[in-house]
């Protein structure tokens, strides 16, 4: 069955990757980016030739988000799918960025995912049925050095993500969480550089750097380990074509570094928190996880 489905973030790697793959699946692809018109008009013409829609949706702006999904649903008439995609990354010491920056990486990457899922919760409820799948990382359960902010976010998305599950499944709603291992080329294409470098007092040549220990952690990323854009686009799409409520809470594309523990054990944690106040478990089955091959 075709479904509607809009995906945030559209002009990025991953997100141009699943719009594609959807669309030669048989759905409908509404890929969301900023400026489709103006510096992204390359990456949307692209899409555009592919019968891809695009939308011109800023996920840190609450009348362009409510605009974009409005623009959706008057040309599609509902919205079965939302993935929340749209995020930016920051490479470097915690210090050195400004306050304004760490406010602009938690207003896309955490902000941004509760205001687009706030936005399609009214016609998913009228419906009785959706999902929204919110793109973490591994990362939202572990930390790393000189990733810390991007880190910190994801780690935010991971409780949004179980408290929106829980309030949405009685309505029919089902939220996954995706976990893909770390991607150097995804966090180049959208990092942030710190404003501020010479507060740290490292000029990048040293060896314990944190240049040097970046790139040295990223060379390690590179080979297997790192999640390939197409495995997580297939676990999207047969997230989407499985029936509602045999969906898993999470899911872990690529090396996991012992986050696929650390899920384990605070769903277990979780449940008994919930059974003590009271509260029943929406009971989604268990975390799967995918080692990139």
């Amino acid at each position: 069955m075709q479904k509607n489905i809009l995906i945030t973030g559209g002009g990025g790697r991953f997100g141009r990757i699943a719009a594609e793959m959807l669309a030669e699946a048989g759905h409908r692809v509404f890929a969301s980016m900023r400026e489709p018109t103006g510096r992204n008009r390359e990456r949307a013409n692209a899409l555009w030739a592919q019968g891809i829609d695009v939308v011109a949706i800023d996920v840190t702006d609450d009348a362009s988000v409510e605009r974009g999904v409005r623009h959706v649903l008057g040309k599609a008439g509902r919205i079965d799918v939302l993935v929340n995609n749209a995020n930016v990354t920051a490479i470097g010491a915690c210090e050195a960025f400004s306050a304004e920056q760490a406010r602009h990486l938690f207003e896309t990457n955490v902000v941004g995912t509760f205001r687009s899922s706030r936005a399609v919760f009214p016609a998913m409820r009228r419906a009785q049925d959706g999902l929204i799948v919110n793109i973490g990382s591994v990362l939202g359960r572990i930390s790393l050095p000189f990733i810390g902010l991007f880190g910190a976010s994801k780690f935010a998305v991971e409780g949004l993500s179980d408290a929106l599950r829980y309030e949405a499944a009685p309505f029919g709603i089902d939220v996954v969480l995706m976990q893909p291992s770390v991607d150097p080329i995804a966090m180049y294409e959208c990092a942030q550089l710190p404003a501020d470098r010479a507060r740290t007092g490292l000029d990048g040549s040293a060896p314990h750097s944190e240049d040097a220990i970046f790139d040295q952690m990223m060379d390690r990323f590179k080979g297997c380990d790192g999640p390939d854009p197409a495995d997580l686009a297939t676990r999207v799409l047969r997230l989407i074509e499985a029936t509602k409520g045999s969906r898993p809470d999470r899911i872990v594309v690529g090396a996991s570094y012992g986050a696929d523990e650390i899920n384990l054990l605070a769903r277990g944690v979780q449940a008994k928190a919930w059974a003590e106040l009271g509260v029943e478990d929406v009971g989604p089955p268990p975390i799967e996880h995918t080692q990139t091959p």
